[in-house]
C-alpha cells in the first residue's frame, strides 16, 4: 500500500496536471510558498467560497458581508498588536542551514508518541480481533502508559515555555529530546528568536513623503474598523456578525506542504459582535455549526476534531482550531476565538475616535466583545482535495483516477459527450448544452473514445457524463453515468435539468447545518 506521503505528492502532480493548482511564475523556476490556482481549481475554490458565504449571510438575517481593503493605515497594526506581538520563534540548524519554526518540531514531537500509541493499538487489534477492547488496553498497558506520560511531560513544558514567551526553554526541550534536523539528521542547533511575520512596503511618490505601510497579514482588523458604519447604515442589533472573504500575506519563513502554508492565501472569516459576558455562549454556538458546515462537505466525521490552544493570543479569552486529518497528519483549517473586546478597545485607544455600540435594550453603551470564526480556503480546498483523490481498480485489472468530491463543488457538474463526430450526434449535443449551460457549469468532449473522455472527467469530479448516441435521436433520451458508482441509465433528455440539479445543489449542505 502506498504511503501517505506518496499519495501526497501524487496529489500535487495531480492538482498541476489536470488544472487546478499550478507553481507561480513557474517559467522563472517559480516563487516559493505562493502558488497559482488553474481554470478547474478557481471553480472548486468560488464553489467552496459561496458554501461559506451563503451558510453566513443567507442562513443568519444578523450576518452582513463586506469586502475591506487589503491596504490599511499603519496605525491599525500597531492597535491590532502586529507590530510587537506577530512573531513566529525560529530556530536554525547550523549544518543543513535550514530553518525551522521551533514549537513546530516539538508539535512534531508530540505527533511521534500518538503514532507510538496507535501502533501499538492496531498491533494488539490485529492479535486479538473482535473481543479487543482499545480503551482498556490504552488505560493497562504499560508502553502506553510510558509514552503517554513523555508526551504529556513535553506538553506541560511546551505550554508554559509558549504562555512565558520563554525562548530558552523552547530550544532547551528541542535539546532534551534529541529532536535532529530532517535534513542533516544533526542536534546541532542555533537558539530560538522571534521573527515578525508581516510584509511591508512603502506608499507614497517619494522616498521622503512615503508612509511605511503593511500588507493585512489577516482580514479580521477590516472589519473591526467598519463595524460602526457597517451597524449604524445596516441597522443592526448586537449580536450581529459581519462576514468576509479576503487576501492575506504573511512572510512565513517555514513554507511548506504544498497549499498548506503559503505566503499569499485566502480566509473566510466571521466577527460576531456580543454583549460582553455573553461570549462563551456564542463561542459553544459558533463551534458547533462550523463543524456542522465541514462535516455536511460529507468527507467523514472521523477526519476532524477539536483541538484546544495551549497558548492563547494576546487577544482571546478561548480559542479552539477545528483540526482536519490530512496526509501529513492533523492540521489546523479553521480557528475558533473568543477575542473580548481587545481589538474594539485597542482601535478605540489609538484613533481617539468613540465606536461604542449603544444598546437600546439596556440603555447604556459599551465595547462589544467578538467571537470571530476563521477559516483557511486553500487548506479547505486542499483538505477536500485530498480526501478526494482515489485510485481503483476496477474490473478486468483496469485502473481509475477520480476525484470523488462533493457534487455541489465540483468544477464541471456535467460533460455533454455526442458517441461519435457524426450524423447528427454533435448537433444534438450542443442542443442539450445549450440549454443546461444556463444552470450547470458544463463541458463538451467529443475526441478519444467513451472510456477514455469518461477516465478525463473522473480525474477532475465530473458528477455526471451525459452521452448522445443514435438511439437519442429517436426517442430523445441520453445515458447519464454516475462518476462514483459508473453506473448508466437511460433518461430523457426533459429531466436532466431536475435530475442534475438535485444532485448538484447546495441547499442540501445548507439545510444539514441549520438546527432547529
Amino acid at each position: 500500500m502506498a504511503s501517505q506521503e506518496d499519495v501526497f505528492k501524487k496529489l500535487i502532480a495531480h492538482c498541476k496536471e489536470y488544472g487546478f493548482v499550478f507553481p507561480s511564475s513557474e517559467i522563472y523556476d517559480g516563487l516559493s510558498a505562493v502558488y497559482d490556482y488553474g481554470q478547474n481549481g478557481v471553480e472548486l475554490k468560488n464553489n467552496i467560497k459561496k458554501y461559506w458565504w451563503d451558510s453566513m449571510v443567507l442562513l443568519h438575517e444578523n450576518v452582513v458581508g463586506i469586502d475591506a481593503a487589503i491596504f490599511m493605515h499603519p496605525t491599525t497594526w500597531k492597535a491590532s498588536g502586529h507590530v510587537d506581538a506577530f512573531n513566529d520563534p525560529l530556530i536554525d540548524n547550523k549544518d543543513s542551514k535550514k530553518r525551522y519554526r521551533a514549537d513546530v518540531l516539538i508539535e512534531d514531537l508530540m505527533a511521534k508518541y500518538d503514532d507510538k500509541i496507535n501502533k501499538e493499538i492496531e498491533k494488539a487489534a490485529k492479535k486479538f480481533g473482535d473481543a479487543f477492547d482499545a480503551t482498556l488496553f490504552a488505560e493497562t498497558n504499560p508502553r502506553i502508559q510510558e509514552n503517554k506520560a513523555k508526551k504529556e511531560e513535553i506538553h506541560t513544558r511546551f505550554a508554559k515555555a509558549l504562555n512565558d514567551g520563554d525562548l530558552n526553554e523552547l530550544k532547551q526541550i528541542i535539546v532534551d529530546y534529541d529532536v535532529v534536523c530532517p535534513i542533516s539528521g544533526t542536534k546541532n542547533w542555533t537558539d530560538v528568536r522571534q521573527f515578525n511575520l508581516m510584509f511591508s512596503t512603502e506608499m507614497g511618490s517619494t522616498a521622503d513623503g512615503a508612509m511605511k505601510i503593511y500588507l493585512r497579514p489577516e482580514t479580521a482588523q477590516g472589519i473591526f474598523v467598519n463595524y460602526l458604519n457597517v451597524q449604524k447604515t445596516g441597522r443592526m442589533k448586537i449580536p450581529f456578525g459581519i462576514a468576509q472573504i479576503g487576501k492575506a500575506f504573511r512572510n512565513e519563513i517555514v513554507a511548506r506542504q504544498f497549499i498548506f502554508r503559503m505566503r499569499e492565501f485566502e480566509q473566510m472569516e466571521m466577527q460576531f459582535f456580543v454583549r460582553p459576558g455573553e461570549e462563551m455562549k456564542w463561542f459553544e454556538h459558533w463551534k458547533q455549526f462550523r463543524l456542522r458546515w465541514h462535516k455536511a462537505l460529507g468527507l467523514g466525521d472521523h477526519k476532524y476534531r477539536f483541538h484546544d490552544h495551549d497558548k492563547l493570543a494576546h487577544y482571546a479569552n478561548a480559542a479552539t482550531d477545528i483540526e482536519f486529518e490530512l496526509p501529513f497528519g492533523f492540521k489546523e483549517i479553521e480557528g475558533i476565538h473568543s477575542r473580548t473586546d481587545f481589538d474594539l478597545g485597542s482601535h478605540e485607544k489609538y484613533s481617539g475616535k468613540n465606536i461604542k455600540y449603544f444598546d437600546p435594550e439596556l440603555n447604556q453603551s459599551y465595547t462589544p466583545y467578538v467571537v470571530e470564526t476563521s477559516i483557511g480556503l486553500d487548506r479547505t480546498f486542499l483538505s477536500i482535495m485530498a480526501t478526494a483523490y482515489c485510485e481503483e481498480t476496477l474490473e478486468g485489472n483496469d485502473t481509475r483516477v477520480v476525484l470523488k468530491l462533493p457534487p455541489a463543488l465540483a468544477p464541471i457538474k456535467v460533460c455533454i459527450m455526442p458517441l461519435v463526430k457524426k450524423d447528427g450526434l454533435p448537433e444534438k449535443a450542443r442542443e442539450i448544452m445549450d440549454n443546461l449551460k444556463f444552470e450547470f457549469k458544463c463541458s463538451y468532449d467529443e475526441k478519444d473514445s467513451i472510456g477514455k473522455r469518461y477516465r478525463r472527467q473522473d480525474a477532475i469530479g465530473t458528477p455526471f457524463c451525459i452521452t448522445i448516441d443514435h438511439q437519442t435521436l429517436e426517442d430523445n433520451c441520453v445515458t447519464i453515468r454516475h462518476r462514483d458508482s459508473m453506473q448508466q441509465e437511460r433518461v430523457a433528455i426533459d429531466s436532466l435539468e431536475t435530475i442534475v440539479g438535485k444532485a448538484v445543489s447546495m441547499k442540501k449542505m445548507l439545510q444539514s447545518i441549520v438546527q432547529d
